[in-house]
């Protein structure tokens, strides 16, 4: 395997399943409860991008449903413990706007989403295509919507990262691939952390030796440097190119939650995000968003250790045809 240059230091721990609001049983019951259009996502190994890596890759792909991303799984399951009426707030840069959106039609819920003046163009279209108010706001669009859900006692805003059903939705990914034999290593991209925090609690309970990677991207590097300190830390970004996976100030909930289960992190740059996107085009057929394709631009840039390594194509909301260029 080729090596890869570390863009941070990343000298793991050996995490423990000590997370204290993440349940095994929900993520059971998740699988149950989900809408089924995002459920049981293929997963297989493609040759030609094993070629390509120089190795043994089975990968997920997320980007087949109403959404294109994954964050359908844990949107739908927290919506449905929701009072019928209630509205949903949130900040977002924009696929958990969709999922929210999704969810609110489906459990006859409302959907207040704030999201950034410079969101992509694909990702607003979206949002409204699925029934969601959307409020671009200047500054951080999370603040804005914590202060609009405080007006009314029939707001609930709703965190990425925080909230535990969330991430306990997104866990079935990890039930999903735990069928799979032999996994010894799972490559995610990570942003807010609830995809990564679900998919390690549950594929660390069934197969202890597996070993995590989390992957965030040298523009937007919180998450990394909160993960190494153990406590949030706010880094502006440089630019929103890979908006799924570019935050400024990681949750504690989430910063916790992957202290106890990720053992590695590492960064890619915006240039190898696009020649991941590319190469998933070339050989999957897919063309990832930015942030969907972090998980193939660290297996191609980084010596990330595994004989047999899985990775999640998390989102597909990317602009054509320029996305890469």
């Amino acid at each position: 395997m080729r090596a890869g240059k570390f863009t941070i230091d990343v000298i793991g721990f050996r995490p423990s399943l000590s997370v204290m609001d993440l349940k095994l049983d929900n993520v059971a019951e998740a699988a149950k409860v989900i809408d089924p259009v995002f459920l049981d996502s293929p997963q297989y190994s493609d040759e030609q991008l094993n070629g390509r890596l120089g190795r043994h890759v089975l990968v997920k792909i997320e980007t087949l449903n109403p959404l294109r991303s994954f964050k359908g799984r844990g949107a739908d399951y927290f919506a449905a413990g929701l009072e019928p009426g209630t509205t949903m707030v949130c900040g977002t840069s924009g696929n958990f706007g969709q999922a929210v959106a999704f969810a609110a039609r489906k459990h006859d819920l409302r959907a207040e989403v704030f999201v950034p003046a410079d969101i992509s163009p694909v990702k607003l279209r979206r949002m409204k295509t699925l029934g969601a108010r959307v409020r671009r706001v200047e500054g951080e669009a999370k603040t804005a919507a914590a202060a609009f859900a405080a007006e009314a006692p029939d707001r609930v805003f709703v965190v990425d990262g925080r909230e535990p059903a969330i991430s306990e939705g997104a866990g079935t990914i990890g039930l999903e691939l735990a069928r799979e034999d032999g996994i010894d290593t799972v490559v995610l991209p990570v942003g807010d952390g609830a995809l990564i925090a679900g998919v390690a609690l549950w594929l660390k309970a069934h197969t202890p030796d597996v070993r995590i990677v989390g992957v965030g991207t040298t523009s937007a590097p919180a998450m990394a440097k909160s993960w190494l300190a153990g406590e949030p830390i706010t880094v502006d970004r440089a630019d929103s190119f890979a908006g799924g996976i570019s935050i400024r100030t990681p949750e504690p909930e989430s910063i916790r939650r992957l202290r106890s289960l990720v053992d590695d992190f590492v960064l890619v740059g915006n240039d190898d995000l696009r020649a991941a996107m590319r190469l998933g085009a070339e050989t999957l057929g897919v063309l990832p968003e930015p942030a969907g394709a972090a998980g193939l631009a660290a297996l191609t840039v980084h010596d990330i250790p595994g004989d047999r390594v899985a990775t999640v194509i998390t989102g597909a909301n990317a602009p054509l045809p320029t996305a890469w260029s």
